[in-house]
């Protein structure tokens, strides 16, 4: 029975499938996916659509900052617009850290995480998944300890990109050792 279930719900699939627009793939590319909700739509994804649909603007996203109101507006082929500061403002990236030793154990940090980057049990010490954390901040809010703070997140060798090299004016080209931040080449 199980089998045959199995077979049903394969037959299903590639029956039914659906193909997903190569754009809004695009776009959700360029989001942080901080999933934040700064930009007025719940996460990354809807933005994403509103975006693909002409229904929002490309200046909404305060983690992407300016590079990613540029990268945007290149692949919708519109003009980059100024950042939109009712959104918030450009910070640096920072990830959430748990004063372990003040933690109450509420979980409240856990339901508000939109990543699950926070472990822990009700009335134990939780802690924070640095590498998964997006710093969204929605975890602060609901703490009542205020056990949580944000700390700059310094990139790492992952986070860093080598240019391409470019010719100069004089036909040289530029230094191949030229770095810049993920996202910016």
């Amino acid at each position: 029975m199980g089998g045959l279930s199995g077979l049903g719900l394969g037959w299903a699939a590639c029956r039914f499938h659906i193909e997903s627009d190569p754009v809004l793939e695009r776009i959700e590319a360029l989001l942080p996916q901080t999933q934040c909700g700064q930009c007025n739509y719940p996460g990354c994804r809807p933005y994403a659509e509103a975006l693909a649909n002409g229904d929002a603007a490309v200046n909404q996203c305060p983690p992407g900052g300016e590079a990613g109101i540029r990268a945007l507006a290149d692949l919708l082929g519109i003009e980059p617009m100024p950042f939109d500061p009712g959104n918030g403002e450009e910070k640096p990236k920072t990830v959430a850290r748990i004063d372990e030793l003040a933690c109450i154990g509420c979980t409240l940090c856990i339901q508000a995480c939109p990543v699950d980057a926070i472990l822990g049990a009700t009335k134990q010490m939780h802690t924070v998944i640095e590498s998964e954390c997006t710093g969204c901040d929605l975890c602060l809010p609901p703490c009542p300890v205020d056990c949580i703070e944000k700390v700059i997140r310094y990139p790492d060798v992952d986070d860093w990109r080598w240019s391409i090299p470019r010719p100069t004016a004089s036909g040289a080209t530029m230094a191949a050792n030229e770095i810049l931040p993920a996202g910016q080449h």
